[in-house]
């Protein structure tokens, strides 16, 4: 990238296919919470960048198989930080994954259905605790409601051009008390968990750059020492904060795709989905992100109604080999 003094724009080329649009909808599908934003043309969040955040814009150009992302700083002077941090908002197959999906039919033929789904990085360690504790056990629109009134309270409102987003510092949040989280309606557990990272990570306890160097069980460790920070909450920080490759097995909406896609049924337990998509190994942020877009919009019927068919020739097949003496 070649910058000129005042540029406060850029585009960005990224590798086919990449659908932008339907990577980012899931953004918006619950409502806005005014921290990271989608409205199905511009896409605007801030950048942690040491005591600062850094608002900046994005507008989709091009198609998925020639995907391009003009970004906009709010201040020239922060482009080639902005421009940098947006060229890895997105998580790319990994060299092999043609390989899984000549092994894996349900995931070729949703990766037919939806090419270019892909899972987002978020930047920002303290949001990524936040969404996944505002999340925890309750429905997605009113934990969406939640984040958008703590931003409204406690955050800071940034612009960039007419476009504006609210950026959240810890150290701010952590100088709130439980009963002033009460009265945002987050419940008594939720405010002290959230109170609870927040001074985690202002003090520094807790420091992003550490995690990105541990290993996975190291940063699993690390994160469910925090208060109300479990295994699911920590495998989600991992996905999208620290960009691993990783099935949040306990996570609602996996459960239900899995047991649907590949099981044939409603529900999977946590053991049933790990079982059932183990083979997806290093490929599995990508998968995991194609599935669970194909749940969102309910497109796994069909692949229910094929799962159901494939499992129950199997279960035939099966049956006849062993009457046959073929099977022991």
């Amino acid at each position: 990238m070649v910058l000129r003094a005042g540029d406060n724009k850029a585009v960005l080329s990224f590798p086919a296919s990449l659908d932008m649009a339907g990577s980012l909808s899931f953004l918006s599908r619950n409502g806005d919470d005014y921290l990271d934003r989608w409205d199905g043309e511009r896409w605007v969040r801030t950048l942690a960048a040491g005591s600062r955040n850094i608002p900046f814009s994005g507008r989709l150009m091009g198609t998925p198989e020639e995907p391009r992302l003009e970004v906009r700083a709010a201040d020239a002077r922060d482009l080639a930080l902005v421009h940098e941090a947006a060229s890895k908002s997105f998580i790319f197959p990994r060299r092999g994954f043609g390989t899984l999906l000549r092994r894996d039919p349900v995931l070729a033929r949703l990766n037919r259905k939806f090419p270019g789904i892909r899972q987002v990085r978020q930047f920002d360690l303290f949001y990524g605790l936040l969404r996944t504790i505002s999340a925890q056990q309750i429905n997605l629109r009113w934990a969406t409601t939640l984040r958008r009134r703590l931003a409204e309270a406690y955050g800071e409102k940034l612009r960039v051009g007419d476009d504006f987003v609210y950026s959240l510092r810890p150290e701010v949040v952590a100088s709130v008390r439980v009963e002033e989280l009460r009265a945002l309606q987050f419940s008594t557990h939720k405010a002290k968990s959230i109170l609870a990272v927040a001074e985690a990570i202002a003090s520094r306890k807790l420091v992003q750059e550490e995690l990105e160097k541990m290993e996975d069980t190291d940063a699993m460790q690390a994160l469910t020492a925090l208060r109300g920070i479990g295994t699911w909450s920590a495998e989600w920080i991992l996905v999208r904060c620290l960009g691993r490759a990783r099935v949040v097995a306990g996570d609602l909406g996996v459960k239900k795709a899995v047991a649907i896609a590949y099981l044939g049924k409603d529900m999977a337990s946590e053991d049933e989905v790990r079982r059932a998509v183990a083979h997806w190994g290093v490929h599995a942020t990508v998968a995991q992100a194609i599935l669970l877009h194909a749940y969102a919009v309910r497109a796994l019927e069909t692949a229910k109604g094929h799962q159901t068919k494939d499992a129950s020739h199997a279960k035939a097949q099966r049956t006849r080999m062993v009457k046959n003496g073929t099977l022991v």
